[in-house]
């Protein structure tokens, strides 16, 4: 399938790579970048053209698909031009800046009948889809709490980028941009909460716009709890971890790699220990999953099936961040529709 990917900034490499691990399934016909320069500095893969101009990418009838790599504040624009155009999308995480761009860009896709995806690629981890097994098949039984942690680094450097961490441009800070991919897992296991209590700030660490260090209390329906706690003014950087407790068992995911230990004395044990990029180089990060997301994608629109990560499944994770920060701004709770 001929596809173009529309932005070459920092996280292009890491697609790159993907892609041409998936040169049997996807052929870059494009890269479209804002400058000539900045084009210039990145390796394409074999075969694509440069462009700066986004109409050579909707014009030409032969590429499918585009893979949306450009900053949040600039997606609903583009995919809506991708989607008028008839072109399939997978768009790199968060959708949007917030919950009301990010339903508009569904929206638009489903308007014009093409696929949308979600570049959140912890769902697709060996580990994670085994739990998801275990939840679904009763083996945990039913969930009492949840404890999610996502303790990164970033030095002061990755927020001196122009725009990095800002509201205008990212949405925010250390949930949109990097807790988001535990949030998303998170919730695809357990669903929404029906009610949301938060905190955010930002730390001696930083100086930015955007929150480093936010906690937050889901409260479910069933009457199950959620703590959730992320940063990235943590040192040198930790792996992810979600610890789901239920009436039949503990299961403990952390970095890739899942323990379940059964009260019937059963223990499982499945994937392993993975990179998340959780340090300083947020490139740092192990690429299955990663691939795996375009992989799954460029089948979906082949096969006329719903990629594993929809764009309205998406819109869960941006819900809950939003009222993690309107939480903290108010002092209240916040109860989710």
């Amino acid at each position: 399938m001929r596809l173009a990917v529309i932005g070459a900034g920092l996280g292009s490499a890491p697609h790159f790579l993907s892609l041409a691990d998936l040169a049997s399934k996807a052929d870059v016909a494009w890269v479209y970048g804002r400058s000539a320069e900045r084009l210039a500095a990145v390796a394409l893969p074999a075969g694509a053209r440069r462009t700066t101009q986004l109409e050579h990418i909707l014009d030409d009838l032969s590429v499918k698909a585009v893979l949306v790599l450009t900053p949040p504040n600039t997606h609903l624009d583009i995919v809506r031009r991708a989607a008028c155009a008839g072109k399939h999308v997978l768009v790199e995480k968060p959708l949007e800046i917030d919950s009301g761009r990010a339903l508009a860009l569904v929206q638009a896709c489903e308007t014009a009948g093409v696929t949308l995806a979600v570049m959140l690629q912890h769902r697709l981890r060996e580990a994670a889809q085994g739990l998801r097994t275990l939840l679904q098949s009763g083996e945990l039984g039913h969930l009492i709490s949840v404890a999610a942690s996502v303790r990164w680094w970033r030095p002061q450097s990755y927020y001196d980028e122009p725009g990095r961490g800002t509201l205008a441009r990212d949405g925010g800070g250390v949930l949109i941009t990097q807790a988001i991919h535990t949030l998303d897992l998170l919730l695809s296991l357990t669903g929404l909460p029906a009610r949301v209590t938060g905190i955010a700030s930002t730390s001696a660490v930083h100086q930015m716009e955007g929150e480093d260090t936010a906690s937050a209390l889901l409260h479910y329906a069933n009457g199950a709890v959620a703590v959730v706690q992320a940063t990235t003014a943590a040192y040198p950087g930790f792996a992810e971890r979600i610890e789901l407790n239920c009436t039949l068992g503990t299961a403990t995911l952390e970095g890739g790699e899942l323990k379940v230990c059964l009260t019937s004395g059963k223990l499982i044990t499945l994937g392993e220990r993975q990179a998340s990029g959780g340090g300083a180089n947020p490139m740092a990060f192990d690429r299955a999953a990663h691939r795996a997301v375009p992989h799954d994608f460029i089948s979906a629109v082949q096969d006329g099936t719903a990629p594993a990560v929809t764009g309205r499944s998406a819109l869960g994770v941006q819900q809950v961040i939003e009222s993690i920060i309107e939480s903290s701004r108010t002092g209240r709770s916040v109860f989710l529709a």
